[in-house]
């Protein structure tokens, strides 16, 4: 179990918390389809994609055993290097699969971390 969190690193953790639920209100009832013809929705999504990965990044420079608790936590921080960096490359099927597959996941573990 992590020690209580300090007040910069839960920041963090809010904002990742905070940023998944944008990406799922954003994608309510949306198809994949929906979301490869609206450049505002993929914009918005992957602004929050941006977001997870680089508070992600700044949490785990401060406090590296939270790695112990959050799935995947190298390839959340990749994914947001290849969204600033290499965002010609980004395919709407690998972002929609993330938000299906990997993102409620994500969503409630950091949720727990906040409750602790």
């Amino acid at each position: 179990m992590l020690p209580l969190l300090p007040r910069n690193i839960r920041k963090y953790l809010f904002d990742i918390s905070e940023a998944c639920d944008y990406v799922i209100q954003f994608t309510a009832g949306k198809t994949f389809g929906d979301y490869q013809r609206d450049p505002l929705l993929r914009s918005a999504v992957e602004r929050q994609f941006e977001i997870i990965g680089e508070a992600l990044n700044q949490a785990l420079q401060q406090e590296p055993s939270l790695s112990e608790k959050i799935s995947n936590t190298r390839q959340v921080i990749s994914f947001r290097n290849r969204l600033i960096h290499g965002y010609a490359s980004i395919s709407d099927e690998v972002v929609w699969g993330i938000i299906e597959t990997h993102l409620p996941l994500l969503s409630r573990e950091i949720k727990e971390l906040l409750t602790t």
